[in-house]
């Protein structure tokens, strides 16, 4: 049996139209022929549902709604804990509607599942227009100081389903899942060199997207800080001397330019995105401020018909009710190994 038919791959997607339904069919036919099963867990209004069930039959694609029991406020959340519970392999790939698997890359995360409940794989945008190449900057520069959060992860079935899956009340739910695994004493595997494609939003999604994002950074309390301080800081420093902020972009640049050659980041990272870091920091510094009030107000941000006061709950209020409570065993069974927090570099690490 080869890496990619030992995975389940699920998909969580709510549609409003079906602009994009040609391609995501497409790929889905690709990945029923290498993989041991695919679930789209689909919570579009039932027109779009029904259309979808006739579009996909015969392709060996599953799909299936949202179980009402899983039900929260965000669903991408709800489709992923139905999806998991309807998955047969006990190594499933989670993946957003966007994100385009090839065999290689099936194959790795596979593997790095072994010795892992968790592995956390790389996007980049292909194509990139420009407002991929400006939120490419975010990712650049994410990877430089640590590592960046992408609409896939690789995770063990038994791991999700043992802790009693993740809170759907919450919008950062990648950060919610990395914080509640490892509070439960699991093991990640940071895959930094595993690139794995992603499309582009329109323009309109990725403009709607800069205050949510934003607001996500209220889970990581010294990121929001530096964010806010951010344009007081550079006011002042344009008021001194118009070469600080000049300085300030130039370093921008230099550290993002460092995530971009990380683990071999040149092959599918644009170097404009790089220089045009400056940019998305400066759009992140404006939204902050927003954010922060909607935040200390309790407002919260609107998602999906409902409204989102909590980003991620913090690793130490997780600690308290998961610990120990993940041990590490084969994928097929077997006698627990040491947990060991691991970090993958490159495609082979």
């Amino acid at each position: 049996m080869s890496a990619p038919a030992e995975l389940s791959v699920v998909v969580p997607l709510k549609w409003e139209d079906d602009g994009e339904a040609e391609d995501l069919t497409a790929y889905l036919r690709f990945l029923a022929g290498v993989v041991h099963e695919v679930v789209v867990v689909d919570g579009s209004p039932k027109a779009l549902f029904d259309g979808h069930a006739e579009l996909w039959r015969g392709t060996g694609v599953r799909h299936i709604p949202p179980d009402r029991a899983a039900a929260c406020a965000n669903g991408k959340v709800a489709g992923i804990r139905t999806g998991v519970t309807a998955a047969t392999r006990e190594k499933v790939v989670i993946a957003d509607d966007d994100v385009r698997y090839d065999e290689p890359s099936l194959g790795h995360v596979s593997r790095l599942l072994d010795g892992a409940h968790l592995v956390r794989p790389q996007n980049y945008f292909d194509p990139a227009p420009w407002h991929a190449v400006w939120d490419t900057g975010r990712t650049l520069l994410n990877r430089s100081v640590g590592q960046d959060y992408p609409g896939t992860f690789g995770l063990r079935r038994s791991a999700l389903l043992g802790i009693g899956g993740y809170d759907g009340n919450t919008l950062f739910e990648n950060l919610e899942l990395v914080r509640t695994v490892r509070a439960a004493g699991g093991t990640e595997v940071l895959a930094t060199g595993l690139y794995v494609r992603r499309l582009p939003p329109r323009a309109s999604r990725f403009w709607s997207q800069r205050p949510r994002q934003a607001y996500d950074d209220t889970a990581q309390p010294a990121r929001m800080a530096l964010f806010l301080s951010l344009l007081p800081l550079t006011g002042v420093a344009a008021l001194r001397s118009p070469g600080l902020v000049a300085a300030g972009a130039g370093a921008v640049v230099l550290l993002a330019e460092a995530g971009r050659r990380r683990a071999g980041g040149r092959d599918v990272f644009p170097a404009r995105a790089s220089l045009g870091a400056p940019f998305w920091v400066l759009e992140r510094a404006v939204c902050a401020w927003p954010s922060f009030a909607a935040w200390l107000t309790g407002r919260g941000v609107p998602y999906a018909g409902s409204r989102l006061t909590t980003a991620a709950h913090s690793p130490r209020l997780l600690r308290r009710s998961r610990a120990g409570t993940l041990s590490l065993r084969p994928a097929g069974g077997g006698e627990p190994d040491l947990l060991v927090r691991a970090v993958a570099e490159g495609a082979d690490g």
